[in-house]
């Protein structure tokens, strides 16, 4: 069975609602009778648990579980009060807070959709109440809560590293500057939109106001420095320190803020297993598909055949922008990931692009797919908070999607953007 052919079938099967996991698998199970009849199935076990159960993947489950306890246990509330007292004194600065507390919360969670899930409900209620429009908190929600999957920790990064053979600590750094470039640009774009529409400003400036909320939100604070100081200094894995953030998190949740109870922690413990499952899932049956994709050289055909329009490298990361644009649209990030890096990072190498540069260049591409129907699987989160008609929110969400696609083409084009931290710190 061609590429063309397992691809038109997935697609036909993610249109009629089939969930995407489930699609994956029966395409791979489809491609794999057709191509060697029965013989092969009885492995079809093996590759599934083979696929999901990677020692890197462990730090997935356990990043979300940390989101999950921060959410449980006030820490994002804390965050969100300092960002407001803050920054919320310009016009549109709730919408701002909401950019602020994203970059927050995705230095510990790692999960777009965990971020839009987790602060969506507390941001988009307020921003509602003070007059700000339905589609306008959502648009502005849904894509500073892509800022998740470029700051470390980022679940895709992980996924990609596991895909790629790339470093995880190097992706997760050079995920830094367009992270933070993404949320400067996302805030000026929210005020513009804000003073245009007449938006009010939160509160004025009280020097007093942040210093009790930066008191209150101190311990929240160190989760990320013990995460992130504990990867990048070498002291732990990125497996290791997503257990850290889960212990970290439990810790400052339970005997500082004293928010950490059976209750809590059990939707807490729920709340991760359930957006774990999903996630892995998509792990396992995309494994099986990529196993088959393998057996058949697909991979190297793919990249003989791009070589020969071009052996240029920018001309290639052009054409594997718009590929992975068109990609975002139909597949969620993870799947995307582990159905797509394996069959083109032949052509990557063979063209000479960073891995890790490469890495973010999808993390990007994806993060836009989370913004763009008909799959938008964070866009549509945030809209379900916010009742807000999804075209609506859409029409709205272009000019932040337009601040990711300016930082997709600075990464891309311009590599010390992502890399200059790698460079410095460990090349």
């Amino acid at each position: 069975m061609t590429l063309a052919a397992i691809v038109l079938g997935l697609v036909a099967l993610i249109l009629i609602d089939v969930p995407i996991a489930i699609a994956l698998g029966l395409t791979a199970v489809g491609a794999m009778i057709f191509e060697t009849g029965l013989r092969d199935l009885p492995n079809i076990p093996l590759t599934l648990h083979e696929g999901a159960t990677k020692f890197s993947l462990i730090a997935i489950p356990l990043f979300i579980l940390a989101g999950a306890v921060m959410n449980a246990t006030g820490i994002s509330r804390r965050l969100i009060a300092f960002t407001s007292a803050l920054i919320g004194f310009v016009r549109g600065g709730l919408s701002m807070v909401t950019i602020g507390a994203s970059l927050f919360f995705a230095e510990i969670s790692g999960s777009a959709v965990a971020d839009v899930a987790a602060l969506g409900s507390i941001l988009i209620p307020a921003m509602k109440r003070s007059g700000y429009s339905a589609d306008f908190a959502a648009a502005v929600t849904s894509s500073a809560s892509t800022l998740a999957v470029i700051i470390p920790p980022s679940i895709p990064m992980i996924l990609y590293a596991v895909m790629a053979g790339a470093s995880v600590v190097e992706l997760f750094v050079a995920g830094i500057i367009p992270g933070v470039i993404g949320a400067a640009l996302m805030m000026l774009a929210a005020h513009r939109i804000a003073v245009k529409r007449g938006y009010p400003a939160e509160q004025r400036f009280l020097w007093k106001r942040v210093a009790e909320t930066f008191r209150e939100a101190a311990w929240a604070f160190l989760l990320p420095v013990i995460v992130l100081g504990g990867i990048f200094s070498g002291w732990v894995t990125a497996t290791e320190g997503a257990g850290l953030a889960v212990a970290a998190a439990a810790a400052i949740g339970g005997l500082v803020y004293r928010e950490l109870n059976l209750v809590s922690l059990r939707r807490a413990v729920l709340e991760g297993g359930a957006q774990t499952a999903v996630v892995m899932l998509l792990v396992s049956a995309s494994a099986l598909l990529g196993e088959h994709l393998t057996a058949m050289q697909v991979p190297q055909s793919v990249a003989s055949s791009l070589l020969e329009l071009t052996d240029n490298r920018w001309a290639i990361l052009g054409l594997l922008n718009v590929f992975f644009l068109l990609v975002g649209l139909f597949l969620h990030s993870s799947a995307a990931i582990i159905l797509v890096v394996p069959i083109v990072m032949p052509l990557v190498e063979a063209a000479g692009i960073d891995p890790v540069h490469f890495g973010l260049v999808v993390t990007l591409n994806l993060g836009i797919g989370q913004q763009t129907p008909p799959v938008a699987s964070v866009l549509v989160t945030a809209c379900s908070i916010a009742k807000a008609d999804i075209w609506d929110v859409s029409r709205v969400n272009a000019a932040f999607v337009g601040v990711l696609a300016l930082v997709l083409l600075l990464t891309t084009y311009f590599p010390a953007v992502p890399l200059s931290l790698v460079e410095f710190f460990y090349r």
